[in-house]
């Protein structure tokens, strides 16, 4: 098979394309014949020495954790999947060397989750990261739902910052689905066209001087969760605009590693500030996201593409390390990779 690898941490260049052999899968774990692979921020972090410093695990690594295919061969002891299912991939690289950025690719049974009928590859390798994520975040509200139904998020109000990105536009669409009044902000009338259409009901442009005062003529009590990529830059403001006992999930460190936090505005509201890092939250919030985010793509929810609100980037297998410079580079939407024909 065809397979990207590196075996030393640095920039796009240390990625190389080789021939290696199919492995079998073991106990517990499936094989999958990767068609379409998702690349993620952590990707080319992890790669680039992010995640594993200046040695790496393993003596060679095949990166990306998100994808979607075909299984092609069951190991001992699982009797959930069968040959045959199409699936989507989550941390396929997560404590193993076997991502996704390959033809075939081998994974704990309980990381490839059934797609339901109708449901492209192109969505399943762009869920993982993105949506397990989104679930996380709108799931850690200390008076809200542990789970996501349609429903569960009805009379709560959800700001996304950042409702272009890969995890805002699933946290837009999982908190629709959920009920919840959306508010996503953008900085260009560009990228909340793009919020629009993944089905925020309201955007503002967080650049604005009367940004706050726009949040809150939209909802008057504040914001019930905050789905924040940028806490540095964005802290003032989701100070003012936090309603009491609110949360804000941070899933990122855009802007930089430490943000001063209003002290006196958070004390009075009881806020609630949630870091989420979705390799350390355990396998029962794992499960539980997997779970929902298939009960949503049953309905319909999670498209991609430019009327969906998440554009597509496409890369072939043997450009892996153009589509991890895409991702670097912050391109707007989803970056997939072709990895071979259905």
């Amino acid at each position: 098979m065809r397979s990207i690898v590196y075996s030393q941490p640095g920039d796009s260049s240390v990625l190389s394309l080789v021939d290696r052999d199919v492995q079998e899968p073991g106990h517990g774990e499936v094989r999958v014949r990767v068609v379409v692979s998702g690349v993620n921020p952590t990707d080319w972090k992890a790669r680039a020495g992010g995640t594993y410093g200046d040695g790496l695990p393993f003596p060679e690594i095949t990166p990306n954790q998100d994808g979607a295919g075909v299984v092609d061969a069951i190991g001992p002891g699982v009797d959930d999947l069968g040959v045959g299912d199409r699936v989507w991939l989550y941390m396929a690289a997560a404590s193993r060397p076997t991502g996704t950025a390959q033809e075939s690719t081998v994974v704990p049974a309980s990381r490839a989750v059934r797609l339901p009928d109708g449901v492209s590859f192109d969505v399943g390798a762009s869920l993982g990261v993105p949506a397990m994520t989104a679930h996380r975040a709108l799931t850690t509200h200390e008076q809200g739902p542990a789970r996501l139904t349609p429903g569960a998020l009805a009379g709560k109000t959800v700001l996304v910052a950042g409702g272009a990105g890969a995890v805002g536009h699933a946290a837009i669409q999982l908190a629709r689905w959920a009920g919840a009044t959306v508010i996503s902000t953008i900085s260009s009338d560009e990228k909340a066209a793009l919020a629009s259409a993944a089905g925020a009901h309201h955007t503002v442009n967080y650049r604005s001087d009367d940004a706050a005062e726009q949040i809150r003529a939209i909802a008057s009590d504040g914001v019930d969760i905050v789905v924040e990529v940028s806490i540095p830059q964005n802290a003032a403001l989701v100070a003012d605009v936090l309603a009491n006992h609110g949360v804000v999930s941070i899933y990122a460190n855009n802007g930089g590693d430490e943000a001063p936090l209003p002290i006196r505005p958070n004390m009075s509201i009881n806020a609630r500030y949630q870091f989420l890092l979705l390799y350390t939250i355990g396998d029962e919030a794992l499960s539980a996201a997997a779970e929902d985010i298939t009960e949503a793509l049953r309905d319909g929810v999670l498209p991609v593409g430019d009327d969906a609100g998440l554009p597509l980037t496409r890369f072939a297998l043997e450009d892996t390390a153009a589509a991890h410079d895409a991702v670097e580079q912050d391109t707007v939407g989803k970056v997939l990779i072709d990895v071979q024909a259905e």
